[in-house]
């Protein structure tokens, strides 16, 4: 089955890495760059005068005029169906915090393998969002010491809470279905659902919701 084509923006001041990760990216056959930029005002001014917008960007956190983080912000208001990769190379828990509150989907380090960047790149096409285990602890632990009071569970069915702890498993709508032993239509349904009752903007919301409230723990039981 041909998969379908991820339209890609890079945003990075360094010429030489957006150079590297653009040739390595050219050789997959389901990703398309569509825009190339040197800082967060280079990408916001292409993305104003681009006809058709990219699904995914890479977003490098330190770029001179512009950084990513302001970027994220702008991009988040504008395009708000963009999801953003974040990219850096300081990978600590302050950054992946803030990113991640600003709307980041995925975050990624500098030093990261080529598979892992493609691997990130069509999991967040493919699910909205990507936080590997680094990230999810680092969530799991900021949300136990904000001790944000857990919200009273009826809010969320029963059911809603099923496809909301598989989500947070990274399982795609078809994988959710199939366990469910429901459509995917019905999936999708829950999923809306989900996001008017949370409030949550996007997946990766959801995800940080269910975190913050207890209600995905990682290796409990369904």
């Amino acid at each position: 089955m041909k998969k379908d084509i991820i339209k890609l923006a890079i945003a990075d001041d360094e010429t030489l890495f957006r150079q590297g990760i653009t040739f390595i990216l050219d050789k997959e056959n389901n990703i398309e760059i569509c825009i190339q930029a040197e800082n967060g005002n280079d990408l916001v001014k292409q993305l104003n005068l681009s006809k058709e917008l990219p699904e995914v960007i890479l977003m490098d956190l330190k770029m001179p005029d512009l950084n990513g983080v302001e970027t994220t912000k702008i991009v988040k208001k504008k395009f708000p169906e963009i999801k953003i990769i974040a990219l850096t190379s300081y990978y600590s828990k302050p950054f992946i915090i803030n990113m991640i509150q600003q709307g980041a989907v995925a975050y990624l380090a500098k030093n990261a393998t080529p598979t892992e960047v493609i691997n990130t790149i069509n999991q967040v096409a493919i699910k909205g969002f990507y936080y590997d285990d680094n990230v999810m602890s680092i969530l799991e632990e900021a949300s136990l010491k904000s001790k944000k009071k857990t919200r009273d569970s009826e809010y969320l069915t029963s059911r809603e809470r099923e496809v909301l702890k598989l989500i947070c498993e990274q399982k795609t709508t078809t994988e959710i279905a199939e366990q469910l032993f429901i459509s995917p239509r019905t999936v999708e349904g829950h999923r809306n659902n989900l996001l008017v009752k949370t409030g949550s903007k996007n997946i990766a919301g959801l995800v940080i919701h269910a975190i913050e409230n207890q209600i995905f723990v990682r290796n409990a039981e369904l």
